[in-house]
């Protein structure tokens, strides 16, 4: 499977969800594969920071910002069980390309009317990715939010109103986050019992319950 987080609106917490999610399911035993689409590199950073600090390996990253993107994952996943694509935001060509690469798209998005209506053009970057991949599945996953806040609940509210559908699966605003990928850790190496490893533990757990395999598979 080939999973893109992607959103043309930055600052939305893709880099982070992608590192966490690669290493929730590496961690329960999947060959991973990290792909930064990003331009800006922050995901090679985080592994280099991680060697800086002497941590073992739990999954490759590689970084691969060019458009030809939708023509070499296929060939990483091919020696993977999962392929994580950290995609760009506002570079066009890189995001068509990793849309055709992916068999799920992620679009994380923050408690925000605005980041709702953000949303929009990377809508339309789907619909134009179905005419070449109409198996492409999309899901919206709400990021960086408190669940109890009444913002996170009205956003929530006017995202459930669209297709394609938002997970269950929220994931906090927290400080364990943003402490663990400046030191190339994750939450999931840390306790368990943290609020933020059991929301990465839960997100990956939702996106294993669909079912996604690549065609052929």
């Amino acid at each position: 499977m080939i999973v893109a987080l992607l959103n043309q609106k930055g600052g939305v917490g893709k880099t982070t969800l992608a590192l966490h999610l690669a290493g929730e399911w590496a961690g329960r035993g999947k060959r991973v594969t990290l792909i930064d689409a990003d331009p800006q590199g922050s995901a090679l950073d985080w592994s280099q920071a991680r060697a800086h600090e002497g941590r073992p390996r739990l999954f490759g990253v590689i970084g691969l910002a060019r458009d030809t993107l939708h023509r070499e994952a296929p060939d990483l996943a091919a020696h993977a069980d999962i392929v994580v694509i950290d995609g760009p935001p506002r570079v066009a060509a890189l995001m068509r390309s990793a849309l055709l690469a992916a068999d799920l798209v992620l679009i994380p998005v923050q408690p925000s009317a605005l980041d709702g209506w953000a949303s929009a053009e990377m809508l339309s970057l789907i619909t134009e990715a179905k005419i070449y991949r109409p198996n492409l599945i999309a899901r919206f996953v709400l990021n960086r939010c408190g669940t109890r806040t009444l913002l996170a609940r009205d956003t929530a509210q006017m995202l459930a109103d669209h297709d394609p559908p938002m997970l269950t699966s929220t994931v906090g605003q927290r400080v364990a986050f943003a402490a663990a990928i400046q030191t190339g850790d994750l939450v999931s190496q840390q306790e368990r019992s943290t609020a933020a490893a059991r929301e990465i533990a839960e997100l990956a757990d939702e996106i294993d319950q669909l079912g996604i395999k690549r065609a052929g598979s």
